[in-house]
């Protein structure tokens, strides 16, 4: 896992939490700008997951591989099925929707931290 991408990850998940929630409040419906910055956010997601695959190739293995695996594979499939639920709900809970994701997945990066090497708990 690199430390970089995981905070980077979780700070960008916390803002567009923080501006989808505002947009909530203003009670209007997510736009296109939200799935471009969710299509960022995943992207990133999907560099941790495939450095996290290529350094497991390598040799390097978390202390509970299933767990792992578990968690990137959730961790991975949250941005792109929570910006579709969001984007077809057309009311002010769209946006509702993908702030609680990107609440989730700063939660989930840490997990994923902790699975990863069990040391530095």
């Amino acid at each position: 896992m690199v430390d970089g991408l995981t905070t980077t990850i979780e700070i960008a998940s916390l803002i567009i939490a923080v501006w989808c929630l505002i947009t909530t409040f203003r009670d209007r419906p997510m736009l296109v700008p939200h799935l471009i910055a969710m299509g960022v956010l995943w992207l990133l997601v999907i560099g941790q997951a495939v450095v996290s695959g290529v350094l497991m190739a390598g040799g390097e293995r978390p202390a509970e591989t299933a767990t792992f695996i578990g968690y990137l594979a959730t961790i991975v499939l949250i941005p792109p099925a929570c910006a579709a639920w969001g984007f077809m709900e057309r009311s002010r809970w769209g946006p509702a929707v993908i702030a609680f994701a990107c609440l989730i997945l700063p939660v989930m990066m840490v997990r994923l931290e902790q699975v990863w090497d069990p040391s530095s708990v």
